[in-house]
């Protein structure tokens, strides 16, 4: 058995010859914790960095000098590593990964890495799911610190976790996890697990969806062996409503307590009236309520929150029951709810032209994420532009939600020609147009003063922009200048 620091929570005193497996964000982060151990607890640190870009070239070039091994295009690992990390964009079904963890002792991710590095002290809260990650990680960061706790937001969100505990002064990692991080976790166990919905999403990587949901659970893996951990679950969604029902069946042997958001028939449905569950998060009315503990909970309304959209206010009573799990006081719960503003790129506010009101939800990069914003605006019927790099998915359930709710769409990009195709057969306008600025322009020829045009594509970026971000800001600039082009009229 490896020397364990005991001022951590599982750190052997010897890491020996480490790997790093690709050079993204995660591997940076990594490469460059790991640095700061060689000659202590570190004997060596090689980068199989992949492709030879510029910016990892600039990287490789720093860290040499450092004593880091740096290796472009190597597609086989032959030496012998004690510890490899491997970067969330390398799929573990990849011949990359394989070769890998072939040559290493272990492999692990830069979330299990910062979690065993991490001090003992410290709380953790691991937030999962399809839609609704970024959101609910802020916002469990926001009541925490509101309640007067050293609380930060990591992982996809702002810094990476590695970098978090490598800074210090963290006294919960609210930590966003992705199905690519937790599918490379063994001992990983947060205090808190949110499991939010699970939907098809990153096949390609994860070569199924039975695969991909069982990299979600993972974050569930190790929560009996930390005493008074929680899980909290989305119970409106099917695909989690099995694990809870699952979760249940196990009864003391699962070591943990846990806290189901809604039932089968939405939010409003309450479980422990349901089926007797001990603890149980709803909507009573339009009051966000969580029933914990023995204690009830009526916290705010949703009309109180900032967020628009009856998702958000699953994603509030996620963040709710994270927070009092951790023992944070119903009043700090309230405030840090009211308080919350929505994040850029998520139904995000971003200006009026002419009466009309504008929206960025770029980070709506599948139709599921698209659905939730559809359902946001209340009487309001927006014009939504759809479009992108297209990840082929079904569309006859965006079709309906769009008739039902939307005042037309605009479809656009290379998704554009199927989104159009799938649309000419609803009962709503159809709009064409080959680019974002295009598209913005011809929603707004289609809007009225009191209406709402949406960026939502349901789609990835990658046709026209880098990322989603990439999308939203030139989203918002384009926005800003009509504005300013309106207002000279």
């Amino acid at each position: 058995m490896p020397n364990i620091d005991p001022s951590k929570k599982h750190a052997p005193s010897h890491l020996g010859r480490v790997l790093v497996l690709g050079l993204g964000k995660s591997g940076k982060a990594a490469t460059t914790y790991l640095a700061g151990l060689v000659g202590s607890r570190v004997e060596s640190v090689t980068v199989a960095a992949g492709d030879k870009t510029d910016d990892a070239c600039s990287f490789a070039e720093a860290v040499q000098a450092e004593g880091v091994r740096v290796l472009f295009d190597h597609r086989e690992i032959e030496e012998a590593y004690d510890l490899c990390i491997a970067s969330p964009g390398i799929s573990q079904f990849s011949d990359f990964y394989r070769s890998a963890a072939a040559a290493s002792g272990e492999i692990i991710s830069e979330v299990e890495l910062a979690w065993r590095e991490s001090p003992a002290g410290s709380r953790w809260v691991a937030v999962t799911g399809t839609n609704g990650k970024t959101t609910t990680t802020a916002l469990v960061a926001h009541v925490l610190r509101c309640a007067g706790v050293a609380a930060k937001a990591v992982g996809n969100i702002g810094d990476t976790c590695l970098e978090a505990v490598a800074e210090g002064g963290v006294g919960v990692f609210v930590a966003e996890t992705s199905s690519y991080q937790l599918a490379s976790t063994t001992l990983f166990a947060p205090d808190v697990a949110v499991v939010l919905n699970i939907t098809p999403d990153h096949l390609a990587w994860h070569r199924s969806f039975e695969n991909y949901r069982d990299a979600k659970f993972k974050v569930l893996a190790n929560l009996g062996r930390r005493d008074g951990s929680f899980a909290v679950f989305d119970a409106t969604d099917a695909v989690v409503r099995e694990e809870v029902k699952r979760v249940r069946a196990l009864g003391a042997e699962r070591g943990y307590s846990y806290v189901p958001i809604g039932t089968k028939a939405g939010l409003a449905g309450n479980m422990r009236e349901a089926c007797g569950s001990e603890n149980a998060a709803y909507l009573d009315g339009d009051t966000l309520t969580v029933d914990f503990g023995g204690s009830v909970e009526a916290l705010v309304s949703i009309s109180e929150l900032q967020l628009k959209g009856i998702h958000n206010a699953s994603n509030a009573l996620a963040a709710a029951s994270a927070a009092l799990a951790l023992g944070v006081d119903a009043r700090d719960v309230r405030e840090g709810l009211r308080s919350f503003a929505p994040l850029e790129h998520r139904i995000e506010p971003c200006g009026n032209i002419g009466g009309v009101a504008l929206f960025n939800d770029s980070k709506a990069t599948n139709v599921d994420a698209t659905l939730h914003a559809l359902d946001a605006f209340g009487s309001v019927k927006p014009i939504v532009l759809l479009g992108g790099d297209d990840k082929g998915t079904d569309l006859s359930g965006l079709v309906a939600a769009a008739n039902a709710h939307c005042k037309a769409v605009v479809c656009f990009g290379a998704a554009g020609p199927r989104f159009a195709e799938a649309f000419s057969r609803g009962e709503i306008p159809v709009y064409h147009a080959p680019t974002l600025e295009s598209a913005l322009d011809a929603a707004l020829v289609a809007a009225e003063p009191g209406d709402a045009v949406v960026l939502s594509p349901a789609c990835a970026s990658f046709d026209e922009f880098t990322s989603f971000e990439h999308r939203g800001r030139v989203f918002k600039e384009l926005v800003g200048r009509r504005a300013v082009q309106k207002g000279a009229d």
